[in-house]
This record gives C-alpha cells, structure tokens and sequence, in this order.
C-alpha cells in the first residue's frame, strides 16, 4: 500500500479553510494579509506566514492547491514529513521577505497567497530529480525540470524588474531559491550529483538579488503600477495609517449614532470589536 502524502494535505486543508474565511470576511483577510507597514511599522511579523494561508479567489486557490499536491505528492514521500514541512515553511518566508526587502519603500503593497511556498517545493523537486519533466496548466508538452527552472528564474526576474502586472514575482523568487536550498541542507549529496541543474536556476537568481541589495536602483521603472506606490519614511507610514484608521472607526461611530448599532455589516463588527481590543 502507497504511503499517503499527509503533511501535504494538511497544509492543503489548512489553506482551504484558512482562504475560505478570508472570502467571507473581509476584517480576516485584511488583518492576516501581507501589507508593507503592519509588518514594518506595527511589527505584525505573523503577516509573513499568514498571508501564505490566503488567497484573493477559488481560482488562485485551486491552481495553488493542485500544484502543491502534484509536486508535493513526490516530494514528501522521499523526503518525509517534518523536512517536507520546512521547506514549505521555508519558502513561504523567504518569498515574504525578498517581497518584504523589495517593496520596504511602498507602504501601500499588499499580497496573498501560497506561492512563494510552492514554488519552494517545485523548485526543491527540481533539485533533488534533475531529470523530471514538468507541465504546465497551459503548456500541451512536458520541458525538463532544470529548463523550466531556469526559464521561470528568468521570468520572476522580469516580472519584479518591469513591474508590469500584479504578480508577486518577489515571492515566486525568493520561495524558489530558498525552498531549494533547505531542500538541499537535508540532502547535501544532491549538490555534486545535480550541480548543473542547481547553478543554472541559482546563480542569475542570486547575482540578480546581489544587484538589489547593492544597487537598488536597478529596480527604479517609470510605469503606471510603479507610480502608484507613495514612498514615505516609515514615520510617514504609521501617521498615515493610524489616521486611516481612526477615520474608519470615526465613519463605523457616526453610522451607530445615525442608524444603530445593528445596522452595522459583520465586517464592521469585526473592525470595531478589533479596535476596541487594541485600544
């Protein structure tokens, strides 16, 4: 009988209910999601692995959730539980802070998901199986596992230096790399016997994190996402934020006083109930 992949499908449980409640209710998502200044300026550290637990739809959930069991199904049976577990861990951090060091200037970044996680496990199949091929949802052939490594290293490096969509490349990037590598510390002998496959997705990634830390106006574009974002002191940002939302709470108070306090929505509960606690 076929052992059966039980930390991944925990994990897959988790983020299914996890996820669920962040779409019923609006209050979850935004206190568990991954925002810039709750993290930098409130020191709300759990944001780094919570939001690795929330998804914007079904769709994303799905996508992330199928991937996760394709890979993760191997995964886990030849590494085993407890280091399948940290190198899921493992990626989901690393995605949030390469996301974390990357938009530190722009309070107003937010993100969801379990990609960065994902992408850990991908790419520490890729790493420890070499000579697997993979298949993409829209892709009608297989590409072997260091080509699609190599070409989505190339992709995420694209995605964060364009800032052209949406897409945390940032946390594609930063699971990725790290993802694999705690892979590697459980299985050391992989790096003689698949060196090839592990420089050719490590080396761009690496050199092209280097160049944002030592120069990062390399990450400076003129386009329309960019310009979105308001670049601001961290001193700024909590002002900023705290005025916002005591204006929140100020328009929740006036709506009591005009209509009741059960004309309020369950989002508005939770808001108020939330700021009552941390007053």
């Amino acid at each position: 009988m076929q052992p059966i992949p039980l930390i991944s499908l925990i994990i897959i449980l988790i983020n299914v209910i996890f996820s669920w409640q962040g779409f019923k209710s609006g209050s979850f998502f935004d206190r568990f999601s991954f925002r810039v200044d709750e993290i930098l300026v409130e020191k709300q550290y759990i944001r780094l692995i919570s939001s690795g637990f929330l998804h914007v739809g079904w769709v994303h959930l799905i996508m992330n959730m199928v991937t996760l069991y394709l890979f993760g199904n191997m995964l886990e049976l030849y590494m085993g539980g407890v280091p399948f577990l940290i190198v899921y861990m493992a990626g989901l951090v690393g995605g949030d802070l390469l996301a974390l060091l990357i938009h530190r200037q722009h309070g107003d970044y937010s993100a969801v998901g379990a990609s960065g996680a994902v992408c850990g496990i991908i790419f520490a199949s890729i790493a420890l199986f070499p000579g697997m091929n993979v298949r993409m949802f829209f892709l009608p052939i297989s590409i072997p596992g260091w080509l699609f490594g190599l070409a989505y290293i190339l992709y995420s490096i694209y995605g964060i230096r364009s800032k052209a969509d949406n897409i945390g490349h940032e946390a594609h990037l930063g699971g990725a790399l790290v993802g694999m590598f705690a892979a590697l510390c459980f299985h050391w002998q992989a790096f003689s016997q698949n060196l090839f496959t592990i420089s050719i997705i490590s080396v761009p990634a690496l050199f092209f994190i280097y160049l944002i830390i030592t120069r990062p106006h390399v990450l400076f574009v003129d386009n329309f996402y960019f310009n979105q974002h308001r670049n601001a002191t961290i001193e700024d940002r909590y002002n900023l934020n705290k005025r916002a939302k005591q204006n929140e709470i100020d328009d929740i108070l006036e709506k009591i006083h005009r209509k009741g306090i059960k004309s309020l929505t369950r989002d508005e509960k939770e808001k108020l109930e939330e700021y009552s606690n941390s007053a």
